[in-house]
């Protein structure tokens, strides 16, 4: 059976990497709709390509040939003929459009982070009843929900997400405040976009996946543990309430878990390039630096505080990301300055999308003046 699906977010890095799946199995998938930001160029070939129902250019000129704006990116969430929609939108704009997905029924295989790290609590009100329909795209989450569908869910103890340390893995704080964005891009393992690079260099990645585990597998945050493995070949491990763990382990490779959301729960071939166990030699893991890298400590207080203190982190961390890309902060001043608005946010009385939006706005403007301050 022909699976049809509407990617958000083609010309990233997870929406090709998606599509590279799909040329691999075309007798399993049809693209119907595809959305991009700003890169018409690609968006065209993409088009071409797959003959989409509908094309979507959301933050440029359609020309004639593509629909533009945000109602459209909505209008690909919920095209009728789409079975699946996979959103790699990157930043909280992807929550309206998963939110959306989710309430005209389709199944949303997510690896836009932000749209359960803002909206957590809105999202899975929407699969309380249905958990299947919502399936990570992420290498962790992957990870963990292939490791607790070993078991029940009830019985798991804690859940472990590994990181891989990044560019600067055993660096000393105060010899990161020159760092350059080159050096910050420069990621030993994964190929992703800059924004999620970034996020990867300050461990604010860690951060943001802990928080979506929390709704993704309803645990709270002291049975979530993040540990340091740089070789980034084990990718989640679940501990269960007996004392055994099972863990996921694959060569990084984010055609997998795309495959893996895309297919479930069927397996398909040629996923990633299988590991050969008798040269892998040690498997290493690594607590966090906590004082170096302060952002995971950050993702569990956001966590503990629940309401609307995961949108203020996530919003203020986009910010601080954007001012380091654009040279006006230094790399320590991102996370100075997410704590530095976690800090100083007063939260809403309940959890809706208004007040999700309200605190974001409220959000980027505290994050603008921090940045302007320390400029």
């Amino acid at each position: 059976m022909t699976t049809h699906i509407a990617l958000l977010g083609s010309t990233g890095s997870i929406g090709t990497q998606t599509l590279d799946v799909v040329r691999k199995h075309r007798d399993r998938f049809d693209v119907v709709a595809l959305v991009a930001g700003r890169n018409a160029e690609l968006l065209a070939q993409q088009a071409d390509e797959f003959e989409p129902d509908l094309a979507v250019l959301a933050g440029g000129d359609g020309a004639g040939r593509f629909a533009t704006g945000s109602d459209s990116v909505v209008a690909a969430a919920v095209l009728p003929r789409a079975d699946l929609v996979v959103n790699a939108l990157v930043g909280s704009r992807g929550l309206g459009p998963t939110l959306a997905a989710l309430e005209a029924g389709k199944r949303v295989a997510l690896a836009n982070k932000e749209s359960l790290v803002a909206g957590g609590d809105l999202v899975m009100r929407q699969v309380r009843d249905e958990p299947a329909r919502l399936l990570p795209i992420d290498s962790e989450h992957s990870a963990l929900f292939q490791c607790v569908a070993a078991g029940r869910l009830q019985d798991v103890r804690r859940v472990v997400i590994t990181a891989s340390g990044g560019p600067f893995r055993g660096r000393a704080r105060a010899s990161l405040r020159d760092v350059t964005v080159d050096e910050a891009l420069a990621h030993p393992t994964w190929r992703m976009g800059r924004k999620n690079t970034i996020d990867s260099a300050t461990l604010m990645n860690k951060s943001l996946e802990s928080i979506e585990a929390h709704h993704l597998f309803g645990l709270p945050p002291e049975r979530i543990e993040v540990v340091v493995h740089p070789r980034s070949i084990i990718h989640g491990i679940v501990e269960f309430v007996d004392g055994s763990a099972i863990m996921q382990a694959a060569t990084p490779d984010m055609r997998l878990p795309i495959q893996v959301a895309l297919a479930w729960p069927d397996r398909l071939p040629e996923g990633a390039e299988p590991i050969d166990w008798s040269s892998v030699g040690s498997l290493d893991l690594e607590p966090v630096d906590h004082e170096t890298f302060p952002a995971v400590r950050l993702g569990h207080e956001a966590m503990r505080r629940g309401s609307t203190y995961p949108a203020v982190l996530n919003a203020a961390n986009e910010e601080a990301v954007d001012a380091f890309l654009e040279g006006r902060i230094g790399f320590l001043t991102i996370t100075d300055v997410v704590d530095h608005v976690l800090t100083a946010h007063e939260p809403a009385g309940g959890v809706t999308l208004e007040a999700v939006l309200e605190a974001e706005r409220w959000a980027r403007d505290a994050a603008h003046r921090v940045i302007e301050e320390r400029s």
